[in-house]
């Protein structure tokens, strides 16, 4: 008896290893309890916009189906699909901004397959919606004889003279408060009235955007002045134009005596220092030959 205690007796040093290995155990058997060891790795955001997509498709074709076996889809014209209904109807945003870059360029989707080209949509979805088109019939009539000309549908407005418009007038428009409409009206003035629509690129804190948006309702149509033949203008009939300062008028002499004579107003690239970011307001106030 005395000899089998004897082999359960542990040094120091043993005891502690054998109480360390213990702990282990358990701070394992706490972590395996505890602690989720799940394979799976964190979704990629772009899957989950994908499976979200699908399912959302999935979704609005179940609606369908069973609205396709109690009431139909009333009928409708595919190329006024809004935001919503487009995604009451199952297609996908990338879908629908297709459909609307289409209309942007004033085209029209005129059939069922001409809808699914251009917006890309599934042919079981395609074969949903198809029976509801609802096309007009000068859209639907294709023969020469009778074809109806897109003009007739994207008439352009009528729009009024820049030269004539009052501050009133410019602020109408959206983005032109009260400082951009004096602003325009006092850099007309004192050009003695605009030649070119160009020329709206000069008024201060006037945007692209804006312009963009000013030029659907106003252009110049009454450009007063003459134009000075650039092949025969004087240095100081050159300085006496916007745009130009006397080093400039007299390089482009220089450049027109060297060269016979100024062909395209594309030469005066060539000229060093010369404004080539504003040719084409400098061409509203010159003339080759007495072409525009």
């Amino acid at each position: 008896m005395k000899n089998l205690r004897s082999n359960f007796v542990f040094t120091r040093s043993q005891q502690n290893g054998i109480f360390i290995l213990v702990a282990i155990i358990i701070v394992l058997q706490l972590i395996y309890f505890f602690i989720s060891f799940s394979s799976e790795a964190s979704p990629n955001p772009r899957e989950e916009e994908i499976v979200e997509q699908m399912q959302r498709s999935i979704d609005s074709l179940k609606l369908l189906a069973a609205q396709k076996d109690s009431v139909p889809l009333v009928p409708f014209n595919p190329n006024f699909i809004s935001d919503y209904k487009g995604y009451m109807l199952g297609m996908s945003v990338t879908e629908i901004d297709r459909l609307h870059e289409f209309r942007k360029r004033d085209l029209w989707v005129n059939s069922a397959e001409e809808f699914q080209a251009v917006t890309g949509v599934s042919d079981s979805l395609l074969k949903i919606l198809a029976p509801s088109f609802k096309f007009p019939d000068f859209r639907r009539n294709t023969s020469e004889d009778n074809k109806v000309s897109k003009k007739v549908f994207s008439t352009p407005l009528i729009k009024a003279d820049l030269n004539a418009a009052t501050e009133d007038d410019l602020r109408k428009v959206n983005g032109i408060g009260e400082k951009l409409s004096a602003r325009i009206v006092s850099y007309r003035n004192s050009l003695g009235g605009f030649r070119g629509n160009a020329q709206l690129k000069d008024v201060y804190g006037l945007s692209p955007e804006v312009i963009l948006r000013l030029l659907e309702n106003f252009e110049v149509k009454n450009s007063a002045g003459e134009r000075s033949d650039i092949n025969s203008a004087t240095v100081l009939q050159l300085v006496d134009l916007p745009y130009l300062n006397y080093e400039q008028a007299r390089a482009i002499v220089k450049f027109r005596e060297e060269a016979g004579e100024i062909k395209s107003f594309e030469e005066l690239r060539q000229i060093k220092n010369f404004p080539v970011d504003k040719l084409d307001r400098i061409e509203l106030y010159l003339t080759i030959d007495g072409k525009n």
